[in-house]
């Protein structure tokens, strides 16, 4: 699509064109398709059948609201979930500035959620098709530049966000020398400004500059970015559950590691959610639950009794099996199981492929835990606990 036709595709013409094909029982349809042709040009046509094939997949991301909005097809899959975006902007505007600066918005999901915090914002992108789009997005005018020329001096009242692009032609990269804008300019951000920075959750840990917040952010157990925050009196790492905003950190003392112990009947086994582990705080949640690792860098804990945690799910250790094939087996065909869940860390198995061979048959369902243990692999049956 070019500029001129994404113009066109934001203006009133277009919106009952998208209104019309919208309602179609298949819009993807040749029928569909050849009534579109007859009233408009083909690039137009095309637009206007992409952009709603766009707004249907967006309603898994934006609900209803996806039916007012504009794509792109890398917009909608880069583009940050609701939830995730009104959290930071409620988190940027309880620094206190007024103001945020956009740098590369995209299609504009992250300032949307600033301007429905509140905040004044200024939205910059490079590629025009995508700055039109975000306009219409947030009724506002997108500056179309790099966003580093076009970055103002510092304003104690303006915040900055970036999302540096991380996607080369060969897919998503991690080496710093393909990140855009630059690092170093994003270094000059968080060393100079009240400044925003998402990453990937998977982003180096060695990447993180010092005297920041990092934040690794987890949606209803999906650990979906890490954000990195300054200036921050009091840097460290946290771990931010959604949708209920709770947060594990390290601005304290950083616990001794946790205790190695051994898997028993009756026990609870912890599993931290990913967040928590990402950010390196399962030994600080091991000391909160009072429990330890069945095995040193292993995130499975293990405690003497349920302690309810929204970072970790909870499971009753019902038997502790040998792991192997022959043990198993045997176990599923005692015990009636038909469906089986197989979970595992720290140990090189394909669950579906176990699965397979295991051959579940039965009336009953289980849930079982592969997990190096001080004994070696083990297998846990375990039964999940409410309250996490």
């Amino acid at each position: 699509m070019d500029a001129a036709t994404a113009r066109w595709l934001v203006g009133p013409e277009a919106a009952d064109e998208l209104a019309g094909v919208a309602a179609e029982a298949d819009p993807s349809s040749l029928g569909a398709a050849e009534r579109l042709r007859r009233r408009l040009p083909p690039e137009r046509a095309a637009a206007v059948t992409a952009q709603v094939a766009l707004r249907r997949r967006a309603r898994t991301k934006f609900g209803e609201r996806a039916d007012r909005l504009f794509f792109t097809p890398d917009g909608l899959e880069q583009a940050t979930r609701p939830r995730v975006a009104a959290w930071r902007a409620d988190r940027l505007r309880s620094t206190g500035v007024a103001r945020v600066v956009d740098l590369g918005c995209g299609i504009g999901a992250d300032a949307l959620a600033c301007l429905d915090a509140g905040l004044q914002v200024e939205a910059i992108e490079a590629d025009e098709v995508t700055a039109i789009l975000a306009g219409a997005n947030l009724g506002i005018e997108v500056t179309v530049g790099d966003a580093v020329a076009l970055l103002t001096p510092p304003d104690p009242a303006t915040a900055v966000f970036c999302d540096p692009a991380r996607r080369t032609a060969s897919g998503r990269s991690w080496r710093v020398e393909d990140l855009s804008p630059p690092w170093s300019f994003v270094e000059s951000l968080l060393a100079e400004r009240i400044a925003c920075v998402k990453l990937g959750p998977g982003a180096p840990h060695a990447l993180i500059p010092d005297g920041v917040l990092a934040t690794w952010v987890s949606d209803h157990g999906d650990l979906v970015e890490l954000s990195l925050w300054s200036p921050e009196p009091e840097p460290g790492r946290s771990a931010v559950l959604l949708p209920g905003g709770v947060l594990l950190d390290t601005r304290q003392a950083a616990p001794p590691p946790a205790e190695i112990v051994r898997p028993e009947p009756g026990a609870v086994l912890y599993e931290p959610d990913p967040a928590v582990i990402r950010a390196g705080l399962v030994d600080l949640l091991a000391e909160h639950l009072d429990a330890g690792r069945l095995r040193p860098q292993l995130a499975y804990l293990l405690g003497a009794d349920h302690r309810p945690t929204p970072f970790a799910t909870a499971f009753e250790v019902l038997e502790v099996l040998d792991a192997g094939e022959k043990t198993l087996r045997a176990w599923v065909r005692r015990e009636g199981i038909g469906t089986l869940e197989i979970k595992k860390r720290g140990v090189d198995i394909d669950p579906a492929v176990l699965r397979r061979r295991l051959k579940p048959k039965g009336p009953r369902s289980a849930t079982v835990v592969l997990t190096p243990t001080l004994d070696g692999v083990r297998a846990l049956a375990v039964r999940r606990l409410v309250g996490r």
